[in-house]
């Protein structure tokens, strides 16, 4: 590579990792740090400092490298589409100052991030606990800081949800009641040692600075909340250029949020046509809010236990990596485990999610669901989430993504989300092309997650742009998509505490979708949908503008062969 690209990229992952200093060690690298992160507003402004250089020296490299004619290939152009385009996002995000107003129980929420985190790093090595005890040891002092950081936006007029503060305040409680601190007190065998000084970090240091957060939420933030009727960013001073500036970031495009509420609408309508196809085959149905209410009610469609949502997710998984080699020629070098989510995180949880592997190999890839009250969980939705959250979908995708041995760490640490959850979206479709669903219930449940997502378009943006009430977004969100209340109101919250990110979903699949009818158009008989999916994950989640050019690339080297 490059050694001016090769530099620019060092400097991103480097200035990254000083800031998000678990990221590094959720990978598997012992890169010197055994910390927390400054989330003060000082460092803030240090670090946007920092991603602002290194997306304009980015730029003046491109530049100079064009005048000089220089012969990039393909992975160079790659990577500085890729510093110059993360390093000005992670910028305009910052510049946000979100972690003000983001309270909830949601694991993009501050404390309940390092809750869930903490308990999944690996603890192999002595130095490794080691580490571990001396990040326990800072959590007060990041627990005070999102407390100043809180009462800064109460002071500019930027206050959190009621609800999210309430939900936190629950979530703490749960943590603090729990013996094992909801995982931070971790086992470790044959180390006593290492025992003895988590316990005293825990009950000396951790759980204090736990109850203090909390009480700055119950006295400072609870009264100060806003309402369920005021949700979304458009109710902040300045929450119409908030929201905008996270529409990009989260979708990669310039779509306005009201472009992207227009699309939703069209594609929920689309979609009706489809459950009345397989309604009727099924139940000789021919009104869709029917199916929907079957699809919702049916007991026979409702999980009797926990162990029966894991195993259906196991058996899924397995049988997708089974048909995969007819449709991949790159395949990730370890299978994806199946976990549940752990039980103080399921609450606030989705009902499903995957996390990376490490890079050292010292933990796997896993697609984590969520098993509590599977009386109210349904089993059609089942199949589908497992193909877009673990194979063909998230797993295959970044594993393989770090996997490739030319490839800079830059793009494993800096992943565009509408590119990734594109995939994983593309994914439940594919799956159909695969033959995967094993019946009419479970493409049901494909549609399903196909409104599911679109849907996404219509609440994110009705909260955030539109003035929408979290209970109207419920109601139109039970209108329109055919999954339980339980699951249905905890993505609305999930939503309101992430602005944006649920966009990304079906506004990557659109372009993944619309490269590939691209590629299809473009080579007739000489498209090979394997070469096709090989591109993609070799190419990795790139912003979408780099996947467009890297597929106009791809096009124009096969139609000249």
């Amino acid at each position: 590579m490059h050694k001016d690209i090769e530099a620019l990229a060092d400097e991103l992952v480097a200035v990254r990792f000083e800031q998000e200093p678990l990221e590094a060690a959720m990978l598997g690298l012992d890169d010197g740090s055994t910390g927390l992160g400054d989330l003060s507003r000082v460092a803030d402004d240090h670090f946007v400092d920092r991603y602002r250089s290194i997306a304009a020296a980015t730029s003046g490299l491109t530049a100079r490298l064009r005048g000089e004619g220089a012969e990039l290939d393909e992975r160079e152009i790659l990577t500085l589409d890729v510093v110059g385009y993360s390093a000005a996002c992670a910028a305009d995000q910052m510049e946000l100052r979100l972690i003000e107003v983001t309270v909830s129980d949601f694991f993009n929420s501050p404390v309940a991030g390092l809750v869930t985190i903490l308990p999944q790093l690996a603890l192999d090595t002595i130095a490794r606990r080691s580490a571990y005890l001396r990040r326990l040891e800072a959590l007060p002092r990041v627990l005070e800081q999102v407390g100043q950081r809180h009462l800064e936006g109460i002071a500019s007029g930027r206050a959190p949800t009621h609800r999210g503060v309430t939900n936190a305040l629950a979530f703490i409680d749960t943590v603090t009641s729990d013996p094992d601190v909801s995982g931070l007190r971790r086992r470790v065998e044959d180390d006593t040692d290492f025992s003895a000084a988590q316990d005293r970090i825990l009950h000396d240091l951790v759980v204090p600075a736990l109850l203090a957060y909390r009480n700055t939420l119950r006295h400072s933030l609870l009264e100060r909340g806003r309402d369920d009727e005021h949700s979304g960013l458009g109710a902040l001073p300045d929450g119409a250029e908030l929201y905008r500036t996270m529409v990009r970031v989260s979708t990669s495009t310039r779509r306005t949020p009201e472009e992207l509420h227009d699309t939703g609408l069209a594609l929920i309508e689309a979609l009706r046509n489809d459950f009345l196809t397989i309604g009727r085959r099924l139940w000789g149905m021919d009104d869709v809010a029917e199916i929907h209410n079957r699809l919702r009610k049916d007991p026979a469609l409702r999980y009797d236990t926990s162990e029966e949502i894991l195993e259906a997710a196991r058996s899924t998984v397995r049988r997708a990596e089974a048909a995969a080699p007819d449709w991949f020629d790159l395949l990730p070098s370890t299978p994806c485990t199946v976990q549940p989510v752990p039980l103080a995180l399921a609450e606030g949880s989705a009902a499903a999610y995957y996390n990376t592997g490490a890079l050292d190999g010292s933990r796997p890839g896993t697609y984590f669901v969520n098993t509590t009250r599977p009386e109210e969980r349904l089993r059609h939705m089942s199949e589908a989430v497992a193909y877009h959250e673990a194979v063909p979908g998230h797993h295959f995708q970044l594993t393989i993504g770090q996997e490739i041995t030319d490839s800079h760490l830059v793009h494993t640490v800096f992943i565009d989300v509408a590119n990734a959850e594109g995939w994983g979206l593309y994914s439940e479709r594919l799956a159909d092309e695969m033959g995967l669903y094993s019946d009419d219930v479970a493409l049901l449940g494909m549609l399903s997650t196909d409104a599911f997502r679109a849907a996404r378009l219509v609440v994110d943006t009705g909260l955030h742009a539109l003035g929408w009430s979290r209970q109207r977004a419920i109601d139109w969100m039970s209108d329109n998509v055919p999954i339980s209340t339980v699951e249905i109101v905890a993505e609305i919250d999930r939503y309101i505490s992430m602005p944006g990110q649920a966009l990304s979903y079906m506004v990557g699949r659109l372009e993944i979708q619309e490269c590939r009818r691209m590629a299809t158009e473009a080579l007739g008989e000489r498209f090979d949908v394997r070469a096709f999916h090989n591109l993609l994950l070799s190419t990795g989640p790139v912003p979408l503008p780099a996947l467009h050019a890297a597929v106009d690339r791809w096009i124009a080297s096969h139609a000249s062969a």
